[in-house]
């Protein structure tokens, strides 16, 4: 199951609750992307946050699911969840992954999508994708750390802790599982107070989607650039709209 709730008005969150591991089989898949579809729709959304329930994150494809298909089923399979990452990432608004619990193979892949990322002190990563004899998160993971910091953990498929994946700049930080969440709608929020035509620019930007000399024109003529300056002069907080 997928819960998406809205804890603000301009912030889902978007949680998976497939005990006991929150796997991901073809049916929650498209729930999840159905979650993110509405995200995509609603212009009045400016964050969005994703976590697991059950004390996981997401530990990837559903193994028991898997052994009923045959090659070509298999193949399409791993190939629909590298796509459901994808349109994770080309998300509209930003996306803050909080962390709890597991998060291994396929559900380091789904982390790896958001934008930011916040875990607990209870979590075990793993690249465990040449454990099954696959390939996962190596571009992602070398695109976020480099070479010298993924290859360790891409080519081994051997657990990790929160503290290596701070060290290695895979989170952004660490804190207790009470705390996780807060945390995450608290940045979730304060990125919604933001100006949303310059917060979907900067995303478009640090992720190679765009550059900032493509981006400026639209923003340095945009309501919102226009708002910001006179709520500097007026010492007063901007109110963004968006345009």
């Amino acid at each position: 199951m997928i819960h998406a709730s809205r804890p603000e008005p301009e912030i889902v969150l978007i949680e998976l609750d497939v005990a006991p591991a929150n796997v991901l089989a073809m049916a929650e898949r498209v729930r999840l992307l159905d979650a993110f579809d509405a995200v995509e729709a609603d212009g009045a959304v400016r964050a969005a946050v994703l976590a697991g329930r059950n004390g996981a994150f997401c530990t990837g494809d559903d193994l028991a699911e898997s052994l009923t298909r045959d090659v070509e089923a298999q193949t399409a399979a791993i190939l629909n969840f590298l796509a459901m990452c994808d349109r994770v990432a080309a998300a509209r608004v930003p996306v803050i992954a909080a962390i709890d619990g597991w998060c291994i193979g396929g559900g380091l892949e789904l982390a790896l999508a958001a934008d930011i990322r916040l875990c607990s002190d209870r979590v075990h990563f793993a690249c465990s994708a040449v454990r099954m004899g696959l390939t996962a998160s190596a571009e992602r993971l070398v695109k976020l750390v480099g070479e010298s910091r993924a290859k360790p953990h891409l080519l081994t498929g051997a657990p990790f802790d929160a503290r290596r994946a701070l060290a290695d700049g895979i989170v952004a930080d660490v804190l207790s599982p009470p705390a996780l969440l807060p945390e995450a709608l608290s940045m979730a929020r304060v990125i919604a107070s933001r100006a949303p035509l310059a917060v979907a620019a900067t995303k478009r930007v640090a992720s190679g989607a765009s550059t900032t000399r493509t981006e400026i024109p639209a923003l340095a003529a945009s309501a919102d650039h226009a708002e910001a300056r006179a709520a500097f002069m007026e010492k007063r907080e901007a109110v963004f709209e968006g345009r």
